[in-house]
């Protein structure tokens, strides 16, 4: 399987990649954000340091009880990071940079920039942001969801949430294809905690195998997601060991990639999971 992002070209099966965190914003859920692009760039470099595969930044957090920013405020936030990436990328062995953002038009002004991913929370309700992705070689990871971002769907229920998820990917699939962009620029997220309930999340863990008629990388959102707290009565700072067992659910079953806050903890269980697996390690 491969999986192709602007010049870069990954093969699987391999060791599973780390994708590192960075929230270039002031209301992250972990308080670890930071409007300061210094500051930002100075996080990803640890995190590259820690072991970090790919580099995830957001302007914008998932929190549905925060208001929304303005298009032109994401970009804003986004920009001064990108243009010192390429600087920061080239002290490391060749990292990802993963742009996490749904509006179109932030895609749109943002890809001519940078980024080698597009981590899209919205479901992908229409082609718009695949055929931005194929303009430019970016790669697309679609998360499942459903309703808008920023919008609080804890009402949702399903009568078995993998049927529907794979429905779910079946169809944008599809459409991601209809407008250029090859299934090696695709990557799947299950999107833990987004319109899922406590059973609906643990339900995914242990049957993501599924997911793998796809044929497509799949990215486990693991860290210090609310599932973790529901089960283990912690809060968010608190569930950095819950979500390294959650990695270890994760490459029992097959999963390609991991999001995360703590890189070096991931990084670590990831390589010592892939020794006991006899997995391949190449970066």
């Amino acid at each position: 399987m491969i999986l192709r992002a602007r010049q870069h070209v990954l093969e699987f099966p391999r060791r599973p990649l780390v994708m590192g965190i960075v929230n270039i914003n002031d209301d992250s859920f972990c308080g670890d954000g930071t409007l300061d692009p210094t500051a930002a760039l100075a996080q990803a470099e640890q995190q590259l340091r820690d072991g970090a595969d790919i580099i995830d930044i957001g302007a914008e957090s998932a929190r549905t009880n925060r208001e929304a920013i303005s298009v032109d405020e994401e970009i804003d936030r986004l920009k001064p990071f990108l243009a010192k990436w390429p600087e920061l990328k080239a002290h490391h062995n060749s990292p990802l940079l993963s742009i996490n953002t749904w509006r179109s038009d932030v895609i749109a002004e943002i890809l001519p920039h940078g980024g080698d991913i597009i981590n899209d929370i919205s479901g992908l309700p229409d082609a718009f942001n695949a055929k931005l992705c194929a303009e430019h070689g970016a790669a697309l990871l679609i998360m499942h969801s459903v309703g808008q971002p920023k919008v609080a769907h804890t009402h949702v229920s399903y009568e078995n949430i993998m049927d529907t998820m794979e429905r779910f990917f079946v169809q944008r699939l599809v459409m991601a294809e209809s407008v250029g962009l090859s299934r090696e620029h695709l990557l799947l997220d299950p999107g833990i905690d987004f319109a899922k309930q406590r059973e609906d999340n643990l339900t995914i863990y242990r049957e993501l195998e599924r997911l793998h008629r796809f044929e497509r990388p799949l990215l486990l959102p693991v860290s210090r997601k609310t599932v973790i707290g529901d089960v283990l009565g912690v809060p968010a700072l608190e569930r950095d060991p819950g979500t390294i067992a959650c990695i270890a659910a994760g490459m029992q079953r097959g999963a390609h990639l991991f999001r995360v806050h703590h890189v070096k903890a991931a990084v670590q269980a990831v390589k010592m999971l892939s020794a006991v697996q006899q997995a391949p390690l190449q970066r």
